[in-house]
């Protein structure tokens, strides 16, 4: 029972066989029973199950928390990335189209127009503090993958050592306390990456990633290599093979870091360009059909200035900034209509529910196939996030309680029971106070033969 606490321990029985029994004068006499082996109760299957669940809802349980963080920026990034209950995207674009509104009341207000470039900035900057960090994840992301392969590449040596061990050992004998170790490193591995298992001769273990990649060899391991391409880290095989991809859906931590790394931020960042670049774009032409408070035409200052897209997720909404600083300049007005004329101003808030984003591009689930507005793209790409993130949990719930049903098959004929061990005590006790008992007996009888005629009682 002292090994009850002890991480990775399996439990080990003892097996009896009975000692070669003696004759004399013609009496066969028995001479007890000895230890032969000590056998551990394990179950390769049952493990092995164990294993391949644990990497399943580790992936899962990691990606989760991951997008949680993410879901987080939606509702407390501020314009300048600073938290708040009633930060983030949604309340600076409802800012910038109710200072519009206003302007369209007294479009010669000085101070109204300023509202509206101090709004235009603080959504601009929303977008950049939104995709800053998105970014920020995103490197610690990067930093918590780097950190898992350190630890696969630790154990998998590990393994190799105790596979090492195991191999110069009889076939036929119990490893017990080394196969144990090399079983609790396999379970820690399962956490960290997706892995397959094949035994070898002498009890010795091949280890692959799911993708294929070897990682142990009997007494050999295989380092998972770094190098950074495309702003984060990718990983390659022993043979330099590039299987950043295959690591992303194999399981483990290391398959949530990269999963929601690879595909959930970059998709996001995709989203937030298309709702900045169509809206930027289409108040930029808006702007310059009007007229300025001078009543110039302001064909030739756009209000924001639009990256232009690249091949980087996030350049486009994290590089939108203001293009004017002077009030006068937004064109509140039509050319040749007057200072007090709103008509244009009209224009630019009507944009909040106009459609005009427009996407069918497979692969993002934040996309839509028909026009919509900024503002209903905006909640439609809130709601698609937080039904990732629903769905992401609900898988983990269902992967945590196979896991818990299949530890508990495991340890039912693995795991060291203290109310079994107590049971099995306590008759070995009972057998030896009933054996005691037996021999005490004897000494009183044969007490009694020797010394006939005297009266000897029995107890």
């Amino acid at each position: 029972m002292g090994n009850v606490n002890t991480p990775g321990y399996t439990r080990e029985v003892a097996v009896f066989d009975e000692n070669v029994p003696i004759s004399l004068n013609g009496l066969t006499y028995g001479t007890g029973a000895s230890v032969t082996e000590i056998q551990s109760q394990r179950d390769r299957v049952l493990e092995q199950s164990v294993d391949q669940q644990t990497q399943a809802e580790a992936a899962s349980a990691t990606r989760l928390t991951a997008l949680q963080n993410l879901e987080g920026v939606f509702s407390s990034v501020t314009s300048t990335g600073a938290t708040t209950a009633n930060g983030g995207i949604s309340s600076s674009l409802s800012g910038f189209f109710t200072a519009v509104t206003s302007l369209e009341g007294n479009p010669s207000d000085t101070s109204l127009r300023e509202g509206v470039l101090s709004a235009a900035t603080s959504l601009a900057e929303s977008f950049s503090g939104a995709v800053n960090a998105l970014q920020q994840q995103q490197a610690s992301l990067d930093a918590e993958s780097q950190s898992v392969v350190t630890q696969v590449n630790a154990l998998a040596k590990s393994i190799a050592g105790l596979n090492q061990q195991i191999q110069t050992l009889d076939p036929d004998t119990d490893a017990g306390t080394l196969e144990d170790q090399r079983q609790y490193d396999l379970n820690q591995l399962s956490q960290l990456i997706g892995i397959n298992q094949i035994t070898t001769e002498n009890n010795g273990l091949t280890v692959t990633t799911t993708g294929g990649a070897l990682l142990v060899s009997e007494g050999a391991s295989y380092a998972l290599s770094s190098a950074p391409s495309g702003g984060v880290t990718h990983y390659s095989d022993s043979f330099g093979a590039d299987i950043t991809t295959a690591l992303a859906s194999g399981g483990g931590q290391l398959g949530g870091y990269l999963t929601t790394r690879d595909q959930d931020i970059p998709q996001v960042e995709s989203a937030l360009d298309a709702l900045a670049g169509g809206l930027a774009t289409k108040l930029n032409s808006i702007q310059e059909s009007g007229a300025t408070a001078a009543g110039a035409s302001s064909a030739g200052s756009p209000l924001f200035n639009v990256p232009a897209a690249g091949r980087v997720p996030g350049s486009v909404a994290g590089g939108i900034t203001v293009a004017i600083t002077d009030p006068s300049l937004v064109g509140a007005s039509s050319g040749g209509a007057g200072p007090s004329d709103a008509s244009n101003a009209v224009l630019l808030a009507n944009v909040q529910n106009s459609p005009l984003i427009t996407l069918n591009q497979g692969g993002n689930p934040y996309n839509v196939s028909s026009a919509t507005s900024p503002t209903n793209y905006l909640a439609d790409f809130v709601a698609t996030l937080g039904s990732l993130v629903a769905q992401t949990s609900s898988l983990n719930t269902a992967q945590q309680a196979s896991l818990t049903q299949t530890q508990a098959q495991r340890n039912s004929l693995s795991a060291v029971n203290t109310d079994d061990e107590a049971s099995t005590l306590s008759l070995l006790e009972r057998s030896y106070e009933a054996s005691s008992k037996v021999f005490t007996i004897l000494d009183e009888i044969f007490a009694s033969a020797i010394n006939l005629g005297d009266d000897t009682p029995v107890t």
